[in-house]
């Protein structure tokens, strides 16, 4: 058998023959490329959760906003008809959940900037490809 279909490495006084070598590029491009879509898949997966955590964080950011609102009229309405503590206080809480709110308001948005940039897999198979077809054209 000249082609050393069993698996074992060729003797050295006799090298692999040209179809033996086809298949062996053939298999390697075959995993490479299911290797890349895994990564991908792999990549689109966690930024998918990122958006999804991000999303999150804005529905929060939206309700404490609401209730901060709500607090802030609150607070406007004691004050004019009450002695100043009470109303300073509910202004004092109003303006903390405000802070809050915007706190959680940056972090989202520094996660869907994170989710929204393209998978570096996407740049790596376009390479690979490229590169292949160069090798196959020389």
């Amino acid at each position: 058998m000249t082609d050393w279909d069993d698996g074992r490495p060729p003797p050295a006084d006799q090298p692999p023959s040209m179809g033996r070598l086809v298949e062996q590029v053939s298999e390697q491009a075959t995993r490479l490329v299911r290797a890349e879509i895994a990564l991908a898949k792999a990549e689109l997966a966690d930024k998918a959760k990122r958006s999804g955590i991000g999303v999150g964080l804005f529905a929060a950011a939206l309700v404490i906003v609401l209730y901060a609102v709500g607090v802030l009229i609150w607070s406007g309405i004691i004050g004019l008809d009450e002695v100043w503590p009470l109303w300073l206080s509910a202004l004092v809480v109003g303006v903390a959940m405000l802070l809050l709110a915007g706190l959680l308001v940056f972090v989202g948005v520094k996660l869907l900037k994170q989710a929204a940039r393209r998978p570096e897999t996407i740049d790596r198979v376009k390479d690979d490809v490229a590169s292949f077809k160069e090798g196959i054209s020389r």
